[in-house]
């Protein structure tokens, strides 16, 4: 049986002697660590490179503000497979170690994964939103050890009470692409549930698991959304809400969106070449927004180091904000970002039913095995 804190092995007793006629029975512990099964990396490669080790060390909570979470269900992301192959390494280990104090390769054996959905085990100090046994969903950052593991680490303002209507498996398909999305919605882009009634909005990449949240995201706050997709996800992204469908596959998608009214709002979640032609559909001179989520941030430091890397990407930025400023639009970046304050806004919409289940669709849930 695994236990969330370590375990104490007891040595024999031992006398202590006070003084002439005085002694007390000591017993002398020493700390022994309790282990887990857990899917790791100990190098960036393919494939070939996880493996299952069933020795893990169990986390234990560091700070007052962490809890101890039993893992019920988790999911990948994209991420998770860059990550395999070394992508964001350089930032991501300094985020890990800023001081530089540990030896190269030292966030190895790593492991992946930033969903969970599971169940509280135990709480750091300060911790008082939560306590042990609670059903909590979260998404772990990128620089922390994961998911995919039997109990992981995470901390208190990264973490929410999971919608009741969900299942873990469920639930644990949504925090990081929500999150995702609600850092370019609403962070980035200012879009909210008060100023989105009557706004077009482009989605590009709209059957992804990003554009999906996006679409509802959207129509829950009274947007018109236009879905750039495959002819064969028109049938999800409308059952999503979609107001109108782009299929990319059957002629230039430019020519299609020529004869829709221009936009209020674009989420790019494809970048490379639609980013030449996408912000040409927004309305000029009146707040209209495009925001990327493909952005070059990791790769520059990674191919150039980290100093040269946020340079480059400063430059980048800067320049292609200020280009686009003066032609009446605004172009900005989004990235993930972990809280659990969001994480509570998206499970009250789950919660009031304006989300789409598994039902809708007739896809029956998987409940997972604990």
């Amino acid at each position: 049986m695994l236990y969330p804190t370590p375990l104490l092995c007891r040595a024999a007793p031992a006398r202590l002697l006070l003084g002439p006629g005085c002694s007390r029975w000591l017993s002398l512990s020493c700390p022994r660590q309790v282990v887990m099964p857990a899917w790791v990396i100990n190098r960036y490669g393919q494939n070939n490179v996880l493996r299952l080790a069933n020795n893990m060390v169990l986390p234990f909570i560091r700070l007052p503000n962490e809890v101890i979470i039993r893992v019920h269900a988790a999911s990948l992301n994209p991420i998770d497979v860059n990550m395999r192959s070394g992508y964001g390494a350089a930032a991501l280990n300094i985020r890990r170690d800023p001081l530089k104090i540990k030896t190269t390769g030292n966030e190895f054996p790593l492991i992946l994964g930033r969903d969970v959905s599971g169940v509280v085990m135990e709480c750091g100090l300060s911790v008082s939103c939560f306590k042990p046994g609670d059903e909590v969903w979260a998404a772990i950052p990128p620089w922390k050890q994961g998911t995919l593991s039997e109990f992981v680490v995470a901390s208190g303002n990264e973490v929410s009470l999971k919608p009741k209507g969900l299942s873990h498996t469920e639930a644990a398909a949504l925090p990081y692409v929500g999150l995702t999305a609600w850092s370019a919605m609403n962070q980035t882009g200012g879009l909210n549930q008060n100023n989105c009634a009557g706004k077009r909005i482009l989605i590009v990449g709209a059957s992804g698991g990003v554009g999906t949240f996006a679409i509802q995201l959207m129509k829950a706050w009274g947007a018109h959304v236009t879905a750039v997709c495959s002819q064969d996800a028109k049938s999800l992204v409308t059952k999503l809400g979609a107001d109108d469908v782009i299929d990319y596959k059957s002629g230039d998608t430019e020519e299609q969106l020529k004869l829709l009214p221009l936009f209020d709002f674009i989420l790019d979640n494809v970048g490379g070449s639609t980013e030449k032609w996408a912000l040409h559909f927004l309305k000029r001179w009146s707040g209209a927004t495009y925001v990327t989520l493909v952005t070059p941030f990791l790769l520059n430091m990674d191919r150039l180091g980290v100093a040269d890397g946020m340079l480059q990407t400063g430059i980048t930025m800067s320049t292609k904000a200020v280009k686009h400023l003066c032609k009446g639009v605004h172009y900005r970046w989004a990235f993930f970002t972990p809280s659990g304050i969001f994480l509570d806004e998206i499970a009250e919409l789950v919660n009031s039913g304006k989300w789409w289940n598994g039902e809708r669709v007739g896809v029956k849930p998987v409940e997972s095995r604990t």
